[in-house]
């Protein structure tokens, strides 16, 4: 079920709003009919919605610029330090479970993600990922995110190697188990977006519906507070142009 992450309460604020720092996340599919989606519980101490189910993501960083497209970029970088999974391709094709070992490696030694890559004569797949949502976080809060929500199918023959530290668990989960399941534990966001993607049930005509570029209407939820209860509501704000991914092929 949604909910207000856990303490709320510590990080509301009174002040101007918090300027929100541009963020990316992913939706991987695997399977077709029915699919399931990748998710992570965050560790009870991380700073952002602590033992709540989500999609690997994160903040942009400046490194992201360096892989063509920080949005896109970080949503590949993310995913892959997060999960394990790395949406990128080489001369020869799709990265593979090796490709994503070799990188693993040299991330441990301290390259960065962008010259880890280029080391390996690999580039991010940042035409695989397909932009279909953009949620900003509440103005009450302290910590704000504006995040675009990708859809990506799993390459063939990668499997999941969890950060130590940045993920408590990892579920394959379609919707239906998801909603069913009362300690299955989602912020508002997530779960409305959940819900977004919920209406397919085969993974090629999700994919396809939001393959074609169209306008991503930006959300911004608002936290209200009646009697000491509190309350997140959505408000929609217009539609704007999605951006075309920018391959290097």
């Amino acid at each position: 079920m949604s909910q207000i992450p856990p303490g709320l309460a510590g990080v509301l604020h009174d002040g101007p709003p918090v300027k929100p720092r541009s963020a990316s996340t992913v939706l991987l599919l695997r399977g077709t009919q029915p699919w399931q989606v990748l998710m992570l519980r965050r560790p009870g101490g991380a700073d952002f919605a602590p033992g709540a189910h989500v999609f690997p993501g994160g903040s942009v960083h400046a490194e992201d610029r360096l892989l063509g497209d920080p949005l896109r970029g970080a949503a590949v970088r993310e995913l892959f330090e997060e999960l394990g999974i790395l949406l990128a391709r080489s001369p020869r094709g799709p990265a593979t479970e090796a490709d994503a070992e070799r990188i693993r490696l040299r991330l441990a030694h301290g390259v960065s993600f962008p010259t880890a890559l280029k080391e390996a004569r690999l580039e991010p797949a940042l035409d695989e990922l397909s932009y279909f949502a953009r949620w900003v976080t509440p103005v009450q809060l302290r910590r704000r995110f504006d995040t675009r929500f990708y859809l990506a199918r799993l390459p063939e023959g990668q499997e999941v190697h969890p950060q130590p530290g940045e993920v408590d668990e990892w579920f394959w989960v379609s919707p239906e188990e998801a909603f069913a399941d009362p300690a299955f534990t989602m912020v508002f966001a997530t779960e409305r977006v959940l819900r977004m993607v919920a209406v397919e049930s085969d993974a090629d005509s999700l994919l396809g519906r939001y393959r074609v570029p169209r306008r991503v209407r930006i959300v911004r939820p608002v936290v209200r507070v009646t009697d000491g209860r509190f309350e997140v509501v959505s408000e929609t704000l217009p539609a704007i142009p999605r951006a075309r991914a920018r391959s290097r092929r």
